[in-house]
C-alpha cells in the first residue's frame, strides 16, 4: 500500500514537472530572472544572505548565528536524506535537459530550497513585519528550481518542509 502510494506521488510528480519546467530547446526571456533567484538558495547565496544581515544594525551576532545553525542543521539532514532516499534529477530520471548544473546527482529533498526557506525563516521570526516577503522569495527560490529542472516539486516542498522544522526547532530551543 506504501509502495503504491509513493508511485502515485512520484507519477503526479513527474507530471507536474514536465508542466512546468521550462523547455531548454526554446529561448525564454525568464531564464536569467529565474537563475538569479536560483542562486539564492545556494550555499554562496544563502551564507552571504547570513552574513549581509550584520551589515543591518537591527541584525545582531547572535541571530545571524542562530540563521548559521538553522542552515547547518537543515542542510545536513537534507544530505542524510539525499543519500538514503536516492531520488535521481529529472537530468536522470526523465532525461531531462535542466537549464542549472545540479551539486550532486541525487533530487530529493532540495537543498537550494530548503537553505534560502532556513534563512528566511529565521529572518521572518526575529522581523515579523518583513516576514511575507522573506517567505515569497523562498517560496520564488523553490520554484526557481523546477522551473528550471534542477527539481521535482515534491522535492521542494520538502526540502521547505525540512527547513520550516529545524528553523521552529531552533528558534524555539534558543
Amino acid at each position: 500500500m506504501v509502495h503504491s502510494l509513493l508511485g502515485r506521488l512520484d507519477a503526479r510528480d513527474r507530471a507536474l514537472f514536465s508542466r512546468v519546467a521550462l523547455d531548454s530547446r526554446e529561448v525564454h526571456r525568464s531564464r536569467g530572472v529565474w537563475t538569479v533567484f536560483t542562486h539564492i538558495g545556494g550555499a554562496r547565496g544563502s551564507i552571504g544572505v547570513c552574513l549581509a544581515g550584520l551589515l543591518l544594525p537591527a541584525v545582531s551576532i547572535a541571530l545571524t548565528f542562530r540563521a548559521f545553525m538553522v542552515l547547518g542543521a537543515s542542510h545536513v539532514v537534507v544530505q542524510v536524506v539525499k543519500r538514503v532516499a536516492g531520488r535521481e534529477r529529472p537530468s536522470i530520471g526523465m532525461s531531462f535537459h535542466a537549464l542549472v548544473r545540479g551539486p550532486d546527482r541525487f533530487s530529493f529533498p532540495s537543498g537550494h530550497a530548503c537553505a534560502s526557506m532556513a534563512v528566511a525563516a529565521v529572518f521572518a521570526a526575529a522581523f515579523p513585519s518583513f516576514a511575507p516577503l522573506l517567505l515569497v522569495v523562498a517560496l520564488i527560490v523553490g520554484a526557481s528550481r523546477v522551473v528550471l529542472g534542477a527539481h521535482y516539486p515534491g522535492d521542494v516542498l520538502v526540502g521547505q518542509f525540512i527547513a520550516l522544522l529545524t528553523a521552529a526547532i531552533i528558534v524555539r530551543w534558543q
